[in-house]
């Protein structure tokens, strides 16, 4: 097992499942202690679980990410248990679809609250630990969607353009602390999340391959492929670079049209 990140301790948010676990995996398996906060107590466990059976260091802790008071108890366990944070990244996130009439304003807070204000409460509440060592990094899941709208998703487009400017922002104000703070926005990724959204389309293998079709690589991202990018701006190979947004999305922005077709 490499030890890239050792005696690193990385937290990663919405870390159950998805793109987070895969961070969460990765992290681990490059020496760093690793903390997931997730809300989902099951997936939580079996996560933490999953990578202890691979041979990393994982703790779990239950929080709302949300919600100021679960994210200033997360500080509390995270740091009592694994010590000083070194490496936030901010991966929890819901999507909703639904076209602007028909979204409520409790769906509209929601979204916002988990894909934005999440991030502003965990980078808040969790600076003094990640100021306390030199190195420390934040990385922010955005999307491609940070970029270009899509259609009947405005609340989660609304939120992930959101995430890049953060991500920005927070990268001036916290380079006075040498923390870097950047911004990774996926593409299409093999996710439950998103194979949920596939489920409720009339025909989820067909609405696979046309989505797949508009992509110049010709597939799903994993995982993997999310994780490797945000190791790279939290590790020394990034060391000159903050404030930036680093799409990985196999394509699909690359290209005002294609088709594989």
């Amino acid at each position: 097992m490499s030890a890239r990140f050792e005696d690193r301790v990385a937290l990663v948010t919405g870390g159950g499942s998805g793109i987070g676990l895969g961070i969460a995996e990765r992290f681990a398996a490059e020496g760093a202690r690793v903390a997931i906060l997730e809300q989902d107590a099951s997936r939580g466990r079996a996560a933490a679980d999953k990578i202890r059976a691979a041979g990393g260091t994982c703790e779990f802790f239950a929080c709302d990410v949300s919600r100021e008071d679960d994210v200033m108890r997360s500080v509390e366990g995270v740091v009592a248990t694994l010590g000083a944070v070194h490496h936030l990244v901010n991966n929890a996130g819901i999507v909703l679809v639904k076209p602007l009439q028909e979204t409520t304003v409790e769906e509209w807070d929601r979204v916002m609250d988990v894909n934005v204000k999440s991030i502003f409460l965990t980078s808040k509440h969790f600076l003094a630990q990640i100021r306390r060592s030199p190195g420390g990094t934040i990385v922010n899941i955005g999307s491609v969607s940070s970029f270009v709208g899509q259609k009947h998703t405005p609340a989660y487009v609304a939120s992930k353009g959101a995430v890049a400017l953060l991500s920005k922002t927070l990268a001036l104000d916290f380079a006075e602390f040498g923390i870097r703070v950047n911004c990774v926005c996926p593409g299409i990724t093999d996710t439950p999340m998103f194979r949920q959204h596939l489920s409720r389309t009339a025909d989820p293998d067909r609405t696979l391959r046309e989505r797949c079709n508009r992509v110049p690589l010709g597939r799903m991202l994993s995982g993997t492929d999310i994780a490797n990018a945000v190791l790279y701006l939290s590790g020394p190979e990034s060391a000159g670079i903050t404030g930036t947004t680093l799409v990985v999305d196999a394509g699909y922005l690359a290209a005002a049209e294609w088709s594989n077709t």
